[in-house]
């Protein structure tokens, strides 16, 4: 860190200097195969950043993804309720699965916070209606997420989720606010000078707030999107907005504020600046999960169509979600597999945090083939770890939501037959790792598509992926195409290209996020 600070100063005291153009260019993506000038391991296996700008912004660190803040172990909760498969097999099991839930969650947390699991032995079970979690430290489970393994039947005739996790989102007290001081704040910082620490101190959780004004939002484009032909009302020009980033103060230093993971987008004072603020947490739960088990969702097999020639099932009357992870932190997915779902096996909403799905298959979705749908991995909140996931037939297999503020990671990530790309989807979403993922890939400005989607994404880094890519290069920002292989999508829009390094060869380390994580342990 020592070293990317250094380099960081050398290069901005170069650009206001006055030593000439040449020393202040912009650094450029690296030439040689096999390797990016962005990030090297040393023979302690730590890692040094490269500033690829001269205002000193690196490549966020993504480790902190995933339960725990990332690096920890999923627990085992200890099973306090067993139920079997009704005998038979077409009662809806809603009630008596909700109610083994609610009886854990009225058990006292264990010193892990744990309450304990719901063990759902092998069979089928019929849920018409939504299994809520709706307090911490509950768990359920199944015995095996293949066909003779617990299967979870989603009766709804209506579209809804099968599992929702979730209590109260956090609440602003934007009365705390502490104004950011620093002209700019790089991609990757974690420090930053606040006019004020009155009222701060470590442990506490806090926003960091990067603001946007007008000129920032005309610097983009974004308030001159070309409107669709087809229907111009559609198109909607952008009004400036926030990107929260949620943090905990590690430390304190006169007016200098640490925090536990990096920031994903530069604040800048001629942008709209940015503020550190208070808030309150107690009605999100935590540490809870739903693992091993197939969920399938039931639908009418008569509405169909043809796509490319081929018929397709196209019924929406069904439940759409397999897991659904709304106001949440610390909590998981695994072993899920999700069969007829449009979007499942896992959503995360805006209000989770700090959540891992991982070894989850999302098979045979059922719905049209149009906008909104068939997103089984769709990612909303922050630091959320995706790994070891495979989806089919999606139009947006590995997808981010508008004005997501990471770092978010999909990694290890698999799709086949796509219908459409993987991609930060709308409207400024930040800080996304493709790390080691097979799919169709694109970051890009989408300009009038949706509603006016724009620039979808900034400061994504596709990572030794395969498949095909789109990468561009938004104002006042970056993307990163590193060791990518396979080909080059077509463009949606014509824009300048990311920084592309390796192209064709992988570089080491073979996965940032591994590197990252190992680095960040050992110290």
């Amino acid at each position: 860190m020592v070293l990317v600070r250094s380099l960081a100063s050398l290069l901005i005291g170069l650009a206001g200097g006055g030593l000439g153009s040449a020393a202040a260019a912009e650094p450029a993506p690296g030439r040689e195969k096999g390797t990016t000038r962005l990030v090297s391991v040393g023979p302690d296996g730590g890692l040094t950043y490269a500033p690829y700008t001269l205002r000193g912004d690196t490549l966020p660190d993504f480790s902190h993804c995933g339960y725990g803040g990332g690096g920890v172990p999923l627990p085992r909760a200890d099973v306090r309720e067993i139920l079997v498969p009704d005998a038979g097999g077409n009662a809806d099991d809603t009630l008596r699965i909700q109610t083994a839930i609610d009886r854990v969650g009225q058990r006292a947390p264990g010193p892990d916070g744990l309450r304990g699991a719901v063990l759902l032995r092998r069979g089928v079970y019929r849920c018409a209606g939504v299994l809520r979690v709706a307090v911490g430290g509950v768990v359920l489970r199944g015995e095996g997420d293949g066909e003779d393994g617990t299967v979870v039947i989603a009766a709804a005739r209506r579209a809804q989720p099968l599992i929702q996790l979730g209590g109260a989102g956090p609440r602003e007290e934007a009365k705390t606010a502490r104004e950011i001081s620093d002209a700019y704040v790089p991609v990757g910082a974690r420090r930053f000078s606040v006019d004020e620490v009155a009222g701060l101190a470590v442990g506490q959780t806090v926003f960091v707030v990067r603001r946007s004004n007008a000129a920032w939002i005309s610097a983009l484009g974004m308030d001159q999107i070309t409107p669709r032909s087809s229907a111009p009302d559609s198109t909607k020009q952008w009004s400036p907005f926030e990107l929260k980033f949620d943090r905990v103060i590690t430390a304190i230093e006169g007016n200098r504020v640490t925090i536990d993971a990096p920031i994903a987008c530069a604040i800048e004072q001629r942008w709209g600046g940015g503020a550190v603020v208070l808030y309150r947490d107690e009605g999100r739960i935590e540490r809870c999960g739903v693992e091993s088990l197939r969920a399938v969702s039931v639908y009418d097999e008569t509405k169909t169509a043809r796509v490319d020639g081929a018929p397709v099932f196209v019924d929406e009357a069904h439940a759409t979600h397999g897991v659904v992870f709304g106001a949440v932190k610390h909590a998981w997915a695994r072993g899920i597999t999700s069969v007829h779902f449009s979007h499942g096996p896992a959503s995360v909403g805006g209000a989770a945090k700090w959540i891992t799905v991982e070894d989850c298959r999302a098979l045979a979705p059922v719905s049209q083939i149009t906008g909104g749908r068939r997103y089984p991995y769709s990612v909303e909140g922050q630091l959320t770890l995706v790994q070891r996931c495979y989806a089919e037939h999606a139009r947006h297999a590995f997808v981010f939501g508008a004005r997501v503020p990471g770092p978010n990671v999909f990694r290890e990530c698999r799709s086949e037959h796509d219908h459409a790309t993987s991609e930060p989807h709308h409207r400024w979403s930040v800080g996304g790792l493709y790390d080691n993922v097979e799919a169709q890939l694109a970051i890009q400005d989408r300009q009038w598509m949706g509603s006016g989607h724009g620039w979808a994404g900034a400061n994504y880094v596709v990572w030794n992926s395969r498949g095909s890519l789109i990468c561009q290069q938004p104002p006042t920002a970056q993307n990163f195409a590193i060791g990518f292989v396979g080909r080059r999508g077509k463009d949606a829009f014509p824009r300048p290209a990311g920084w592309w390094e390796s192209e064709g060869r992988p570089v080491e380390p073979r996965s940032l996020y591994e590197a990252q994580l190992a680095a960040r342990l050992a110290k």
